[in-house]
C-alpha cells in the first residue's frame, strides 16, 4: 500500500457543518467529505482491494465509493488532517491479515493430571456416604 499514492486519489468536499457554532456554523464550510473510489484505486493491487471489499463492504456505497466525514473542528484543515488520518487508519487497519492460528495438541501429561483429580474427587465423595453394615 502505497500512502502517497493513496493520498493523491482521495477527494475531499467542504460542506457547511451542523451543530453550535452561532454565525460561524451558518457562514463557514467546515465539515469535509472524503471520498474513496476503491475500484478506480490503482494505488491499492487486486489482492488488496478484495480484502477492502470484504472488510469494508457495511461501509461502501453501491458503487463502491468509501465515503468519510468530520466536522469535528471548526477549522477546515483540522478537520481534513483528521478524516485523512481516520481513513489511513481504516485503510490499515482492514489490510491487516489476521494470524492463523495453530492446533496444538494437549499433553499428556496434562491429561493424566486432570484424569488423577476426577478419581480423587470421586473417592473424596464416596468417602463421604455411609458405610454398608452387611
Amino acid at each position: 500500500m502505497d500512502v502517497e499514492k493513496i493520498i493523491t486519489e482521495l477527494s475531499y468536499k467542504a460542506v457547511r457543518s451542523s451543530g453550535a457554532g452561532g454565525q460561524n456554523v451558518n457562514k463557514v464550510a467546515s465539515k469535509v467529505v472524503l471520498t474513496f473510489n476503491l475500484r478506480c484505486s490503482n494505488a491499492l493491487n487486486l489482492e488488496q482491494k478484495a480484502r477492502l471489499e470484504i472488510k469494508l463492504a457495511h461501509r461502501l456505497t453501491s458503487d463502491f465509493n468509501l465515503i468519510l466525514n468530520c466536522d469535528e473542528d471548526r477549522s477546515q484543515l483540522k478537520n481534513k488532517a483528521i478524516v485523512t488520518k481516520r481513513f489511513l487508519n481504516l485503510i490499515k487497519n482492514s489490510l491487516q491479515v489476521p494470524k492463523i492460528r495453530k492446533v496444538t495438541k494437549i499433553p499428556k501429561s496434562v491429561i493424566r493430571k486432570r484424569l488423577n483429580d476426577k478419581k480423587n474427587t470421586a473417592k473424596i465423595k464416596a468417602n463421604r456416604k455411609r458405610p454398608d453394615l452387611e
